[in-house]
């Protein structure tokens, strides 16, 4: 995946900058050098260095997934029940179940992803899930959190009040978000609320995402653009008009099969963005409330199988695009001198078996930061006693 160290667009998604036999130098955790394994191993740098071999298979950077809701309660009554839900439970509680998940995320090979509050306006519950997602960060992914705001019906002014006046500016001073994120909802009276909590941010120098709600796309695509968001994500309902919009504004087009799947409407116009230059990056939208879908393989296959991308193009949008959509591009994402050294061995020695396989697990080892999180296991009978210590 070495190539421009911004952005992929046009042509460029195309190029995946293949090694045939190749290999990684990897020191403290970041890619010193990569290139032909004949031209590494006579490096003075590699003597005395542990070798790990993973000849017949494909080495390819860790999956960066843009957009989800990881910290959302399990399934209940509805939004409110969840609001509900974070407000009784403890940060701790949260954390743990929110790190079950992320252990299974890097299982099927992703290595860096982001994370929205949101699911309550309320002050309490929104600094405990910024608080759960710093104590996750690391353990064993990076997690970058987004602060998302939606507005309730009734007191969408008070709530506007409080977001500039008092939270935005907290969170921006403790650090607590890397991104405020804009749910830019259906109703029409708050459209001017989320152009000021837009300028806010920026006005803070706190980096801004939207959230489109599909009835509203022009709008909310037109003020993303306007204050300099970094992505515009779900894109399902949009039209050509939408896409002109995006057009050479340098805002990341995030798109997620897996909310296609859970709606009635068109396909997102995903091939139009990408003929339009527009660059575009590829999430699951996982959500515990709502969509369990956390595995980057089969967002990668559906993406080419559904919405006209190529293979080479959803690879790259689930990567390099991907952490250029969190801010991150030039650190992960790819496997290049500088970076850090995240990535997976996939078992297959082909990497277009990724379009073939709908939720299998071609993961054979995950590395974070140089250090191995995961290893395939063989399937084998268990003891009862050793269950019975698990119990």
């Amino acid at each position: 995946m070495r190539g421009p160290r911004g952005y992929r667009h046009g042509s460029d998604l195309q190029e995946l900058g293949i090694i045939p036999d190749g290999a990684l130098l990897i020191r403290n955790g970041v890619v010193v050098e990569a290139g032909s394994t004949r031209r590494l191993e006579n490096l003075a740098a590699a003597r005395g260095a542990i070798e790990v071999n993973a000849a017949g298979r494909v080495v390819m950077p860790g999956f960066v997934d843009s957009h989800t809701h990881l910290v959302f309660p399990p399934p209940g009554d509805g939004e409110e029940s969840a609001a509900r839900t974070v407000r009784a439970s403890t940060a701790q509680r949260i954390a743990a179940r929110s790190r079950a998940w992320l252990l299974a995320m890097a299982r099927h090979g992703t290595t860096t992803v982001e994370a929205k509050t949101g699911c309550d306006h309320k002050h309490g519950a929104q600094a405990k899930l910024l608080r759960v997602l710093r104590a996750l960060h690391g353990d064993p992914l990076d997690v970058i959190a987004s602060f998302q705001l939606r507005l309730p019906e009734g007191d969408a002014a008070e709530t506007v009040e409080w977001a500039i006046g008092e939270f935005l500016p907290a969170i921006r001073k403790r650090r607590l978000a890397r991104f405020a994120d804009i749910s830019w909802d259906a109703d029409p009276a708050h459209a001017e609320c989320f152009g000021r909590c837009l300028r806010a941010a920026r006005n803070l120098g706190l980096p801004c995402k939207i959230h489109v709600h599909p009835a509203c796309t022009g709008a909310a695509i037109r003020q993303g653009v306007a204050n300099l968001a970094v992505s515009i994500d779900h894109w399902e309902g949009a039209g050509a008009a939408d896409v002109e919009l995006m057009a050479g504004a340098g805002s990341m087009a995030t798109v997620m099969p897996g909310a296609w799947l859970r709606r009635d409407g068109p396909l997102p116009p995903v091939r139009a963005l990408l003929d339009a230059g527009v660059p575009l990056a590829l999430a699951t939208d996982f959500a515990p409330q709502l969509a369990r879908s956390l595995n980057m393989q089969t967002v990668v296959a559906m993406a080419c199988r559904w919405m006209g991308m190529t293979l080479e193009e959803a690879i790259s949008a689930a990567t390099v695009n991907g952490a250029h959509a969190l801010g991150s591009g030039g650190k992960v994402g790819s496997l290049e001198p500088g970076n850090a050294a995240d990535l997976i061995v996939l078992n297959t020695s082909d990497y277009r078996e990724l379009a073939c396989h709908f939720g299998a697990n071609l993961v054979f080892l995950t590395m974070k930061r140089g250090e191995f999180i995961y290893q395939e296991g063989e399937v084998a009978p268990l003891d009862a006693a050793d269950l019975r210590a698990a119990w």
